[in-house]
């Protein structure tokens, strides 16, 4: 950039030179302003970026410095559907902070939610929205992620994709045999979850609360999926990020369950994973504040991704 500013105030001294030299007093101010032009702006450019610069190096020294002596310990407990992304958070954030400690017990959303209410704990993990009741208690739904609900059947099944209308008829014990929605002779083995799992918001998205009939209703996604990948016939839904080769991710209306296909709201079976306090974050104790402020982060976003899961933003 040096040399080349050199080159030009060089080139426009000679043109003043030769205009002058001709008598030509106009020209000779002209090529002078361009001359001052090529010379001031650049510098004035450089040093634009260059108080940018300082500007966004003192932000980020002053975020790194907000947390720097960082000490103490966060508890969590709540939904087993989260139990992967809070136990990546928690591994992240102590490496990260090493004089915090984060623990994580997985009890079912409603515990949770009783839980941080209660004050027994930090945070309240809940895969489905808070309650209105809830609300009015104290607790704040703060929004971490958002998870599909995958509906599995066991690795055998010819089924390849259920309509709404079917899945719901599977659920409320219409439709018993897989041969009706286009499979085998074979039993179908309706696996779900207990009242007050937030997989159970799959009942709510399907408009099905309290109508379900059940031939195993168990207290786990893990027990869910192990049910359905060792169960000929099974069919279960549990969260989008534990789904692997054990099972079969079955098509909803001829839509996978992906990120994409959420974002883009084509795909009917999605929830919020619910990070709740006793009050709103800015209420909360230090370390607190700080794992949100991670979670919110490039850092902590890429972290939701990598476990499977959609940013909120």
């Amino acid at each position: 950039m040096k040399n080349k500013l050199i080159a030009l105030l060089t080139m426009s001294a000679l043109a003043v030179g030769t205009l002058a030299g001709c008598g030509n007093t106009a020209a000779t101010d002209t090529a002078a302003s361009a001359a001052d032009t090529v010379a001031e702006t650049p510098v004035e450019a450089v040093s634009t970026a260059a108080a940018e610069a300082t500007e966004a190096a003192d932000t980020a020294a002053d975020s790194a410095d907000k947390y720097a002596d960082l000490s103490g310990s966060v508890s969590m407990s709540g939904s087993t559907s989260m139990e992967k992304l809070a136990n990546a958070v928690a591994e992240s954030f102590m490496e990260k902070y090493p004089n915090v400690t984060v623990t994580a017990e997985f009890t079912g959303s409603s515990a949770g939610i009783e839980s941080v209410l209660a004050g027994s704990v930090d945070i309240g993990n809940s895969s489905r929205n808070l309650k209105d009741d809830e609300k009015s208690a104290g607790a704040a739904e703060n929004i971490v992620a958002i998870d599909g609900i995958a509906v599995v059947a066991d690795p055998a099944n010819k089924v390849e994709d259920l309509t709404k209308d079917q899945l719901v008829s599977i659920y409320t014990g219409e439709t018993k045999n897989w041969s009706e929605v286009g499979g085998d002779d074979q039993a179908i083995v309706v696996v779900g979850r207990e009242a007050g799992s937030g997989t159970g918001a799959f009942e709510e998205l399907l408009d099905i609360a309290d109508a379900c009939v059940y031939a195993n209703e168990l207290d786990s996604t893990g027990a869910v999926m192990a049910k359905v990948a060792s169960t000929p016939g099974a069919i279960g839904y549990v969260s989008l990020d534990v789904v692997d080769d054990s099972v079969k991710a079955l098509k909803l209306d001829g839509v996978d369950a992906t990120e994409e296909k959420i974002k883009a709201g084509n795909y009917a079976l999605s929830r919020p994973f619910v990070m709740a306090t006793k009050g709103e974050i800015s209420e909360q104790k230090t370390e607190v504040q700080a794992l949100f402020d991670y979670l919110s982060s490039d850092e902590g976003k890429a972290l939701i991704k990598s476990v499977g899961l959609i940013t909120v933003d």
